[in-house]
């Protein structure tokens, strides 16, 4: 009775400011305590004389005798729930402070005062973008659209503002974006008191404090192949899902092409070029450039590298023009969405005006070749790949080539990746090579071909020592490594999360059980532990083996162990119900498999498919049990959630990402945190970012994707990411304030790409362990390599000039004959690989023999087609769900299967009309010179020179019915 008088009495006093805040129509929906008619006729009274008045009534009605149980906190749910948390907020005691409350209350006022001018908003557009902004909720959207249909936008726009002001402070801040986001730059400046000109100029220097980022790679060839394949260091085993490390490589099993549709679009719209200022450290470091030095520049994520480089490009240019020189510049990125990342925010803006600036990408339509591009524009942005098959192209002559010497300034970004052995490497090869020529031309007497100034950008050049840093910049024929030479680089918080392992876990012995079930029918016996990567190395290794043996008992067993493993380790980091949709998606696919088209025969389905069919569904009613029982669910799960919690609570506007280890928990955790209702009543707007190469199972993302993704990200819109590695390099997004990495650790360099994400002040990085996942350790191990770095390159800017030259020259000679030896090794190879007829392949689901070597041919160096008629009665045509429609030219919708067990075989490809089954020989078992290859799961690895696909020779294989 007394906690009853005390609610009763917060009420009474606060009952003025929830007038003014209570939405009445949905809080009276979550009131279900309360009579019918007593709500109709609160609504009626909204309806007749407006909401203060109703919020009067709904309150007489709350607090009249007799209250039930829980009354009290019922009506506070009410508010919650109805979308007014600053209401609810002072029902439990929790108002804000007094200063902000005043302030507030100011907003509140103003908004009043200037509502006349308000009025004229486009209403519609503005109430979207609120909702996205998360100022108001979907049933206010639907409020605010209904008065616009049925009264006209003035009413609308009066709605919603009456709506807007009863959000929680912080409202006002976000109201003013919108405005401007909007282009209601009248009304933005009505409300902020900002002249025309002060505008402008904050909107300029709030561009200038963006520092530029370091970037992220998806490109031409995509991702590698995301293969589990076993290794002899622990820590280098990759899952099925794992992304990958981004370095582009030759892919021949991708159905992507490598330049037809690597295309620019030039600039329709015209703005005003921005003026570039660079901080005092920015000048220092960009000094040897601005003097025409090859150097490389390594500065923090978030320090200006890129702004740096804009700068150099644009000095460059200048002088060159004032020289009656040409001049060229050509930014190489490493990832496709940083082609439009560095046009729009960094080179466009600020060069635009004056220079012809474009990019080039395989996600542009294509408007005119790439040899043409570069030709017509003095500054061309572009992914490493595309310029390397261009400058191949010189070596035969053709007209579409592209030479360095077209090249004046060269800017190569995360350059640390020429260390690598990747397209970076090919493409300053060439220049090492034509340096070494322009050398002996000048001690001929001749005249030397122009070489590009190179200017290298990074973050993290990596640990190994002085010499691991001084062969990069060997590598790039960088005199000089540019740091930061002042101390006060922000420093981030850090801290690690320690997870409890949990006690019992049912639904993983569950698991465990029908894996145990599975080695016994197989009789597999293994020494590692289930759920386990080792086990998985074991498990996968089994399963080649198998398949070379033409034991299909044992190469299924292992298949289905493979996936129980996959769940185990996926039960550890998401939701029990997600790691069970997980292993019930296998099967459901493992049943499709086994469809066969109706015109064709029934496919087979063995006695251990049957077994292992069976035993899943013996144990699905269990499983689905358990996962219905939050107790089990593991810890690292709640420790997420508290880390989340506290920084959207303890930050007036968190941004953050969330890394984890594959696609499938990146998409799983999206669907936890935006089903948890706590993460909404903290504003929490969650979104994944996950990988565009489509050989995993998982669903890709296109480019596209990512960049709305991304840029909804950038504007508030979202404000938590949950991506795998894909996101570590590469976003520019000065407002992220918090980073968590979630069970995820690799190497120093991702480490510090990570933490480069968190850029606005204040900013924390959070490690949360996951049990038995070692991270903790691997986060140790890695900060001790950073210092480590970051001592090789002061030890570096401490060597004496001639020795440094002397080492620099020493690598690029050692570099260059290792190039030219595995040239040679590359062409003896070529000359001495065997006759195709000396290879054969058969089904990986049955053994069934498909085809030989003699009747594969290859499209554009990469892809194996199979031309021989006789091979369509071989397979069936199967939807692909999971492709992503690129519209490129070389594919379709389709797989090919096994028209005997529905094993894959690879994907039907579109090539002049034509359609052709393209081989994945991961899929395949092949037999070469009459022996049985456990594992192969590239092209290349088979010493087989397969002929170039004759389309004057195959026109046989067009629709007959294609009269043309």
């Amino acid at each position: 009775m007394d906690f009853d008088n005390e609610h009763i009495g917060l009420i009474e006093n606060c009952r003025a400011r929830l007038q003014s805040l209570v939405k009445v129509g949905p809080a009276l929906d979550h009131l279900p305590s309360l009579d019918h008619t007593v709500k109709e006729r609160i609504r009626n009274v909204a309806r007749a004389e407006g909401d203060r008045r109703a919020v009067n009534e709904l309150i007489d009605a709350v607090l009249h005798k007799p209250r039930g149980p829980g009354w009290f906190r019922e009506f506070v749910d009410s508010l919650s729930n109805a979308g007014c948390r600053h209401a609810a907020d002072y029902m439990d005691d929790n108002p804000p402070p007094p200063e902000v409350e005043a302030h507030n209350d100011q907003c509140v006022r103003l908004v009043e005062l200037l509502a006349p001018s308000l009025l004229d908003m486009k209403t519609l557009e503005v109430a979207s973008k609120c909702v996205s902004s998360g100022i108001l909720q979907g049933d206010d959207l639907e409020q605010v659209n209904a008065e616009c249909v049925n009264h006209g936008n003035i009413c609308g726009a009066r709605e919603l503002l009456r709506r807007i002001v009863k959000s929680p402070p912080g409202w006002f801040s976000d109201f003013l974006l919108v405005l401007r986001d909007t282009d209601h730059h009248f009304l933005y400046r009505e409300l902020s008191g900002l002249t025309k000109e002060e505008d402008e100029d904050g909107a300029q220097r709030e561009e200038e404090e963006v520092v530029p980022r370091d970037k992220e790679e998806v490109v031409v060839p995509q991702e590698k192949e995301e293969e589990v394949v076993p290794q002899e260091k622990e820590e280098e085993v990759v899952t099925q899902e794992k992304e990958e490390e981004v370095v582009p490589q030759e892919n021949e099993e991708e159905v992507v092409p490598q330049e037809e549709e690597v295309v620019p679009q030039e600039e329709e719209e015209e703005e005003d070029e921005k003026e570039i200022s660079l901080r005092d450290y920015q000048m220092e470091v960009a000094a040897p450039a601005l003097a025409g030095e090859n150097i490389l520049i390594c500065l923090p994520t978030g320090s200006g590298k890129t702004r740096v480089a804009v700068y150099v490009a644009r000095e460059h240019l200048d002088a060159r023009r004032m020289a009656g020189l040409p001049g060229k510049v050509v930014v190489l990125v490493n990832k496709v969405p940083l082609v439009e990342q560095h046009y729009s925010q960094e080179f466009g803006p600020f060069l635009k005006r004056h220079y012809s600036v474009c990019r080039v990408s395989g996600n542009l339509p294509l408007k005119v070749s790439f040899t043409e591009t570069v030709r017509r524009n003095q500054v061309i942005i572009c992914t490493a790949q595309i310029l390397e098959n261009h400058l191949e192209k010189t070596d035969n002559e053709d007209d579409e080539r592209v030479e360095l010497s077209d090249v004046t300034l060269m800017v190569i970004d995360e350059c640390h990746h020429t260390q690598k052995g990747g397209v970076y490497n090919h493409i300053m090869m060439r220049y090492l090579k034509q340096k070494h020529r322009n050398a002996q031309l000048l001690k001929q007497g001749k005249t030397s071909v122009p070489i590009p100034q190179i200017l290298g950008l990074t973050a993290s050049p990596g640990v190994g020592g002085a010499n691991k840093s001084t062969k990069i910049c060997a590598n790039l024929d960088a005199r000089k490594i540019m740091t930061r030479s002042d101390a006060d680089i922000k420093e981030l918080y850090k801290k690690v999360a320690i997870v409890e392992k949990r006690i019992k876990d049912p639904f993983g012995d569950v698991i465990k059980n029908i894996m145990s079930d599975i080695h016994a029918h197989a009789n597999l016996q293994t020494s590692f532990d289930f759920g386990t990567q080792k086990y998985e190395q074991w498990v996968v290794q089994r399963e080649y083996n198998a398949a070379k043996e033409e034991d299909q008992k044992v190469r299924v067993c292992a298949e289905h162990l493979r996936r129980y493993n996959e769940g185990l380790q996926l039960s550890n980091v998401i939701r029990m119900c997600d790691a069970l949709e997980v292993l019930s998606n296998f099967q459901e696919e493992e049943k499709k498999k086994k469809e066969a088209p109706e015109e064709e025969m029934p496919i087979q389905i063995t006695e251990t498919e049957r077994f292992l069919c069976n035993l899943f569904r013996e144990k699905e009613e269990e499983l689905q049990r358990l996962v219905k029982m939050p107790q089990f669910e593991n810890n690292s799960l709640s420790t997420l959630r508290v880390q989340i919690l506290k920084e959207f609570t303890n930050r007036d506007k968190a941004r953050g990402i969330v890394f984890t280890k594959t696609r499938r928990s990146a998409m799983a955790l999206t669907q936890w945190v935006q089903g948890n209702p706590k993460n909404h009543d903290v504003g929490v707007r969650a979104h994944y970012v996950i990988g565009g190469g489509d050989q995993s199972v998982v669903k890709p993302m296109t480019a596209a994707e990512q960049k709305d993704v991304l840029n909804r990200f950038r504007l508030g819109d979202v404000n938590l990411l949950i991506a795998t590695t894909v996101a570590e390099e590469g976003l520019d997004i000065s407002q992220c304030n918090f980073v968590i990495r979630y069970g995820l650790v690799t190497n120093e360099i991702s480490m510090i790409q990570a933490q480069g994400r968190a850029r606005a002040e204040n900013s924390s990085y959070t490690l949360v362990d996951v049990p038995d996942s070692g991270v903790v350790e691997k986060e140790f191990v890695n900060e001790v390599r950073e210092k480590m770095m970051y001592k090789a390159i002061a030890k570096i800017k401490k060597m004496d000039p001639e020795e440094f030259n002397n080492k620099i020259s020493t690598f690029q000679f050692e570099a260059m004959q290792e190039r030219r030896m595995l040239m040679v090794r590359k062409k003896n190879k070529k000359m001495k690989s065997d006759s195709p007829s000396m290879v054969s392949f058969s089904c990986r689901g049955c053994n069934k023999m498909i085809c030989t070597g003699e009747e594969i041919e290859i499209i554009g160096q990469m892809h194996r087609v199979v031309v021989s008629k006789q091979f369509k009665d071989h397979y069936n045509k199967k939807e692909n769900t999971s492709l992503q429609g690129r519209l490129v030219e070389y594919e379709t919708n389709l797989f090919v299967t096994c028209n005997v067990c529905g094993q894959r075989w690879g994907s039907m490809m579109m090539y002049h009309g034509m359609e052709l089954p393209s081989l994945h020989v991961k899929n395949l078992v092949v037999t070469y010179k009459d022996q049985k290859i456990s594992k192969c799961s590239r092209w290349h690895e088979l010493e087989v020179l397969f002929p170039a696909f004759d389309l004057a020779a195959h026109v046989s294989l067009l629709d007959p019915d294609d009269s043309d």
